[in-house]
């Protein structure tokens, strides 16, 4: 048995704009994991700086930014065994050009800079990210019926 913990995962806007949070949620539902929380929102640009701490100063920066306040996401919880390490492996490599066939990016994407989600990349960055979107109040705990099919 793996380690049940949460992650974070967004639709940004470019996934909206081309109607493709459907799938993005039909994916990790089918995948068997539970989404705990959701919301459509536009991101402020104080968030959005937030939120993209970690690549202040690098030269993609501004253009991250206005990308991400452009239109609106979908920004969500989900919740399972080893979730955010399986989480990168549906969603696939930043660079679409080397996202494995099959993955979100792989099968949707086309332009690094217009990639279709984000999803954390490790333990601190989803606590963080579900921290900044999210109040305690807005998570759902609930059980599954097939979550005892999922796991032992």
């Amino acid at each position: 048995m793996g380690t049940r913990e949460r992650t974070f995962l967004m639709v940004k806007p470019d996934g909206i704009q081309r109607s493709l949070a459907g799938n993005i949620i039909d994916r990790m539902e089918k995948k068997g994991f539970k989404m705990v929380a959701l919301k459509m929102m536009h991101i402020s640009h104080d968030l959005a700086s937030l939120h993209y701490k970690e690549h202040e100063g690098k030269p993609f920066y501004q253009g991250l930014l206005e990308f991400i306040t452009s239109g609106p996401v979908i920004a969500m919880i989900w919740e399972g065994d080893n979730v955010i390490e399986m989480t990168r492996t549906l969603v696939g490599a930043t660079d679409p050009g080397k996202a494995a066939p099959g993955t979100i990016r792989g099968d949707l994407a086309v332009f690094t800079g217009k990639n279709i989600v984000h999803a954390s990349d490790s333990h601190e960055s989803a606590i963080r990210e579900t921290g900044l979107f999210f109040k305690e109040e807005d998570i759902c705990s609930y059980q599954l019926t097939h979550e005892g099919w999922l796991y032992d």
